[in-house]
């Protein structure tokens, strides 16, 4: 294996850069241990260490981020709901199932590991077929449009704090100069925290209530198994490694280098499986690559996977910090969503270039009938929240966009003229 540099020089500007996206990610990496319960701490761990592990089984050439994954919120749901408190509120963490979910988390890590060895043993060019630009433009285009209401939803919480957040990021990125270009969204929320500071929209209660440091790691959480568990949360992966493929292909079409034939997708795979099944395994949300940061390298245009490293590394560091944790969550979420606004609609923006860069010919009607029910399926789904069926007693849930993957996936196969042929350059 080709070494590589574990972190970046450690210059100011190295530094800002790897901050921006733990800032990127932060907002929904903690958003998913908020809905379910699970641990903010345990949370933040298992995405710096899956993050680095990820880097390791692909060489270090992949500048991917791994968070939480949404997908798996309706498995959570399903095993661990929670329980009401005095008022009749859903608002207490289900303790004692839990530890169930997070060993149906780990056992949906292997069949990530499982795909992997399909694509190794058979090569990727046959499993690639599958994947054309056709299939892959739209669902990364659809991945940013489904984030796209919670960006307005949280903007409309303050929407002069939106603007703010959004003008800043704007003006640093066309008129900036040097290091401010580079690091738009670490000075949004610098300035639009400022500004909700004076304002008074910032609560700091939870702030001084919070340890200085504190244990990511808690044995009470760890993993435990269960079959019906397992049978609920583990076939989310079919869908979770649809939205990997998507997140991989919107990273090379952003970046300019085909990660998926180099370090390949079975590596990009496996990492993914193994972070998946640590973060179950400690008591934490499922991972998956995630789009805000590949926003952020969208709109920096700074590719260096040593830069996301540095992040990881960042995130493991805060962990053990509840404080910062608190300092961070009293971002007003408005800043998030401004913020957001730009982030989201740069990864639906890198499914278009995909598709324009390939050239696909919308003329031909098969290409217009996979992309429009990619597209109608993922959002429209998603608005209904998904397809619900039972497996041998247990709901399962497919969300929108593992519905449009499949029927895309699906049509390419059926529909006759699939010419595609997968190359050594970024498709």
């Amino acid at each position: 294996m080709k070494k590589y540099r574990i972190l970046p020089e450690m210059t100011p500007q190295n530094i800002l850069l790897g901050f921006q996206h733990v800032f990127a990610m932060f907002g929904a990496t903690v958003l998913v241990p908020l809905i379910t319960g699970l641990n903010i701490s345990t949370t933040l761990f298992a995405a710096g260490m899956g993050t680095l592990l990820f880097h390791f089984i692909t060489k270090g050439k992949v500048p991917a981020f791994l968070g939480s994954s949404f997908a798996f919120l309706g498995g959570f749901a399903i095993v661990a709901p929670k329980l009401l408190d005095a008022n009749g509120e859903a608002t207490i963490a289900n303790t004692e199932m839990l530890p169930y979910a997070c060993g149906g988390v780990v056992a949906a890590g292997l069949l990530y590991i499982l795909m992997s060895g399909m694509i190794k043993a058979f090569g990727i060019r046959k499993v690639m077929r599958f994947f054309p630009p056709i299939v892959t433009g739209p669902i990364i285009i659809s991945i940013g449009l489904i984030l796209a209401p919670s960006a307005i939803s949280n903007a409309a919480t303050n929407w002069p704090l939106a603007i703010l957040a959004l003008s800043v990021i704007i003006i640093c990125n066309i008129w900036g100069k040097g290091m401010v270009r580079i690091i738009p969204i670490l000075l949004s929320v610098v300035v639009s925290y400022v500004v909700a500071l004076v304002s008074g929209v910032v609560d700091f209660s939870p702030v001084a209530a919070a340890n200085l440091i504190g244990s990511p790691v808690v044995p009470e959480s760890f993993a435990k198994f269960d079959l019906s568990a397992i049978i609920t949360i583990m076939p989310i992966a079919l869908a979770a490694m649809m939205e990997h493929i998507g997140d991989i292909a919107a990273i090379s079409a952003t970046t300019g280098e085909n990660y998926i034939e180099d370090p390949g997708l079975h590596r990009t795979l496996l990492g993914d499986g193994l972070a998946t099944s640590f973060a179950g395994f400690i008591g934490g949300p499922a991972n998956t690559t995630y789009g805000e940061n590949t926003g952020v390298l969208a709109l920096t245009k700074v590719y260096d996977p040593a830069i996301v490293r540095l992040a990881a590394v960042i995130a493991v560091i805060l962990s053990c910090v509840p404080k910062f944790d608190a300092i961070v969550n009293s971002i007003p979420t408005a800043i998030i969503g401004g913020i957001s606004l730009i982030l989201y609609g740069m990864i639906s923006a890198v499914g278009v270039r995909n598709i324009v860069e390939n050239k696909i010919d919308f003329t031909q009607s098969r290409n217009l009938i996979i992309a429009a029910v990619i597209l109608v399926s993922a959002l429209g789904f998603n608005s209904t929240g998904g397809i619900t069926f039972v497996v041998a007693g247990a709901s399962v849930t497919l969300s929108g966009l593992a519905i449009a993957a499949i029927l895309g996936i699906a049509l390419n196969a059926i529909l006759p003229g699939n010419t595609y042929n997968f190359g050594s350059k970024a498709e």
